[in-house]
């Protein structure tokens, strides 16, 4: 909601939110930060030149601002080396290990949804070593595929597949 197409109109937005929350001990919080918070380059055009004010802008903005703004990315590389280097903390989370990846996959099944024979679909599938978004990615292919054959039971073949499907994105290799 804060970017806008149109030049000088993001800045405006930021501003505003940067107003509203200052002195009043909020936390800001950017998710798929990379797309706001891009690296510079170098000018060819009047886009590029307003895309650069929009990053220093930002820099002045984020400097000044006397509360906390935590920016999320899992594309670190992307975001300009300039705010890199007005961080506090930089903080890299790994992907869940098997117990974790358990409970992921046990709470984001829908409590509707049942198991085709029964299976401990969640206890079979915590060994793959994916994210926590890649698995809520899995449960929505195995339920909408159970869906497509009329059931509100997942098979642990459709799960299977969809987990060969967000390996198969990454560019991972799958092993059964």
């Amino acid at each position: 909601m804060v970017v806008s197409k149109y030049i000088g109109e993001t800045e405006k937005n930021l501003e505003t939110l940067f107003a509203k929350a200052a002195d009043k001990g909020w936390i800001i919080f950017f998710d798929e930060a990379d797309a706001l918070f891009g690296k510079r380059t170098n000018v060819r055009d009047a886009h590029d030149k307003y895309a650069n004010q929009e990053v220093s802008y930002l820099l002045q903005r984020i400097e000044d601002f006397n509360g906390l703004v935590i920016l999320a990315t899992n594309m670190k590389n992307n975001i300009d080396d300039a705010f890199i280097r007005r961080f506090n903390a930089i903080i890299q989370f790994q992907v869940p290990g098997e117990r974790e990846r358990a409970a992921i996959w046990q709470k984001t099944f829908p409590p509707n949804v049942s198991f085709q024979d029964d299976e401990d679909i969640p206890g079979k599938v915590k060994k793959y070593e994916i994210t926590g978004g890649n698995i809520i990615n899995v449960v929505q292919y195995a339920c909408l595929k159970a869906l497509e054959r009329k059931t509100a039971k997942v098979s642990l073949d459709d799960v299977v597949n969809g987990i060969r499907k967000e390996m198969n994105k990454e560019g991972r290799s799958f092993i059964v």
